[in-house]
């Protein structure tokens, strides 16, 4: 036990047991080992030292999950490791995980500046600011998240033919991000003409409802086909075995690898979206 300037014995840190809930699968808590300091993140936010070990277990633990929901074997598997370190990226790529995804255009950049066994496939999920675009631009392999024709025009104004794909919103509540189904085949048009790539369709699901996620996930896959896009990116930790089921291609997945994301950034330090 740690000994302070006193001479009084002081608590180490504890691991958070794993939380259990009553009507489902184990709840993973953070995922760091015995001792772990905490760090700052790039956007202000401490987070903690991730376990490599524990990631690659968990991991595992994701891809059987996967093949019981009948997932293909291209299915792509992103890494979302929003308000954690460098050492998650590393982790992930470790696990066998390259693609991997960012909310926040500092924490990807300042995470791309590091030094990987395995060069990361970098996702941007986040709201997309044209005023951000440029410093990101030449490091995204796919944005996931474009709902205008202003900010595909931006991308391409950086990085020709990037590849996008058009967050669709399909549950009709109000205050939430995407496009009406009704618009997803003009936007794709203007797209095009002004010279990114739109590959796919993107959405979320509704937490705590899982039959009204079921029927988003499968109204976007049926979308996707009618407007002839390829790519799916839908379904999340605690839903993609709804999302494989619906045909998902693509599934974001960030605590059912890392744990519980440490605590919120401080509102002055949260990067503008």
């Amino acid at each position: 036990m740690p000994v302070g300037g006193d001479g009084r014995e002081r608590p180490g840190p504890v691991d958070a047991p794993v939380p259990v809930r009553g009507d489902g699968p184990e709840r993973p808590g953070p995922v760091r080992p015995a001792g772990a300091a905490v760090h700052r993140s790039p956007c202000g936010g401490p987070h903690a030292a991730v376990d490599a070990q524990a990631v690659a277990a968990r991991v595992q633990v994701l891809r059987r999950r996967l093949e019981a929901s009948g997932a293909p074997p291209d299915l792509r598997i992103v890494a979302v490791t929003k308000g954690f370190g460098a050492d998650a990226v590393a982790a992930a790529l470790g696990a066998g995980i390259v693609d991997v995804g960012e909310n926040y255009p500092s924490e990807l950049f300042d995470k791309a500046r590091s030094s990987f066994a395995v060069v990361p496939r970098w996702h941007f999920l986040g709201a997309i600011q044209r005023r951000h675009v440029r410093r990101i631009a030449p490091l995204v392999a796919l944005w996931h998240s474009v709902c205008r024709v202003q900010e595909g025009e931006a991308i391409a104004a950086c990085v020709p033919d990037a590849e996008v794909l058009v967050q669709v919103e399909l549950t009709g509540r109000s205050g939430r991000r995407g496009v009406e189904p009704s618009a997803v085949g003009p936007l794709l048009d203007g797209l095009r003409r002004c010279g990114v790539v739109p590959v796919g369709l993107m959405t979320l699901g509704v937490a705590g409802d899982r039959a009204l996620t079921d029927q988003v996930f499968r109204a976007t896959a049926d979308l996707a086909r009618r407007v002839g896009v390829a790519q799916v990116s839908m379904g999340m930790s605690d839903d993609v075995e709804l999302a494989v089921a619906a045909g998902a291609t693509i599934v974001r997945v960030g605590r059912a690898l890392f744990g519980e994301r440490p605590p919120k950034f401080p509102r002055e330090a949260v990067p503008p979206q």
